[in-house]
């Protein structure tokens, strides 16, 4: 029923609009159409383009997508996102979040993803937060549901230390910092 991924990385897209002139690339399996013209797949590719938010978002899922409810696996690595946009949490169906390669710059928006009933994959990696330390732990604590974050899987021992992180009181500090002082 669903298809290979709608592929629009590498348009130089600047915003989601631009990218309702664009046709998908071609990849190795064939894309299939409805009757309406539309894609039946649940993955959407924007990946290295230039994009920096995410207005219009639910209109371009619409136009390409057959069932733009069931989308389930976005991939806006390699990009120049500086916040986790509200419109990705209305994603019910969301898997998998590819948002390494960015410009997000606070751990806290993380926290917004914490809606997302079925989000088992996350990438952050090469995002300016990495520079707030302890971040894996912090998204651990935060999505205690991952299974896999930057490609790495989420292993046992990183969710009870999560845990006592967070319960500890150190989410949104940087614990480096408070030991300094």
């Amino acid at each position: 029923m669903y298809g290979a991924p709608v592929d629009l990385s590498f348009k130089c897209l600047s915003s989601m609009t631009d990218a309702l002139t664009e046709e998908p690339n071609q990849g190795l399996r064939p894309l299939k159409r409805n009757a309406e013209k539309k894609f039946c797949s649940r993955s959407l590719r924007l990946n290295n383009n230039i994009i920096t938010d995410l207005s219009g978002f639910n209109n371009t899922v619409s136009a390409f997508l057959s069932e733009p409810s069931q989308l389930a696996w976005v991939d806006l690595s390699f990009n120049d996102i500086s916040h986790i946009d509200p419109v990705l949490v209305e994603l019910k169906e969301l898997r998998v979040l590819y948002l390494h390669g960015n410009s997000i710059c606070n751990l806290s928006e993380v926290d917004k993803l914490g809606a997302l009933p079925f989000l088992h994959t996350l990438t952050l990696h090469g995002n300016t937060m990495e520079n707030e330390g302890s971040n894996r732990g912090y998204v651990i604590a935060a999505l205690p549901h991952l299974k896999k974050l930057d490609f790495s899987a989420v292993t046992r021992q990183e969710r009870i230390m999560a845990q006592v992180w967070h319960r500890s009181g150190n989410r949104g500090k940087n614990t480096r910092k408070n030991q300094d002082n």
